[in-house]
């Protein structure tokens, strides 16, 4: 699974988003930072954990220029009634992807083959529609939004500022190191 680095595939798939279904391509991502973050299904365990911390931080993320995509195999009438039952889910104002034809899963390579379900993935893609940032956690372990957000930011400082890395648990405004050969075997 090599997807650093490239660029998304065309989808085409429908969304639930602040009480509308809308159309969504890979054209209309490009431009800003996607997250694109996949859950096994609705109306389940972990995955509405998972979607709440990310609404509860989704003002972060879009001041940061980015906007999420929820995507799970299910539909996005599916979605719509998740939200309008689920005290955790109507929280919910970013997109919902429905991904009942596995496009999307497919296209990212978190279709569990024979299951039908998405493994839990996330990926972060940079305006010009390059995936910069993977990551995949099994089904019975949940992300925290709070380290996604970390990441972000360190991924917009390190695009930004070249010749310069984010070392582990940077911060932002915290110290980056500049790759030397004067740094080799010295940290």
């Amino acid at each position: 699974m090599a997807v650093i680095d490239t660029q998304i595939k065309p989808f085409a798939a429908t969304a639930f988003k602040s009480g509308k279904f809308v159309d969504v391509t890979d054209a209309d991502v490009k431009g800003k930072y996607a997250i694109f973050f996949f859950y096994p299904a609705d109306f389940t365990f972990v995955c509405p954990t998972e979607l709440e911390d990310l609404a509860d931080l989704y003002g972060e993320f879009q001041a940061l220029g980015a906007e999420i995509y929820a995507v799970s195999t299910d539909t996005h009438f599916s979605h719509k009634a998740w939200h309008d039952t689920s005290p955790a889910i109507g929280k919910i104002d970013y997109y919902m992807l429905g991904d009942q034809n596995h496009v999307l899963a497919n296209n990212f390579d978190v279709l569990r083959p024979g299951v039908g379900l998405a493994d839990r993935g996330t990926f972060v893609v940079d305006p010009q529609g390059v995936i910069q940032l993977v990551e995949i956690t099994p089904e019975g372990v949940g992300r925290n939004a709070a380290e996604l957000l970390r990441k972000l930011k360190a991924l917009k400082y390190w695009q930004t500022h070249p010749g310069e890395v984010c070392p582990a648990k940077w911060e932002e405004g915290e110290k980056t190191l500049a790759p030397s050969l004067d740094l080799v075997g010295k940290i």
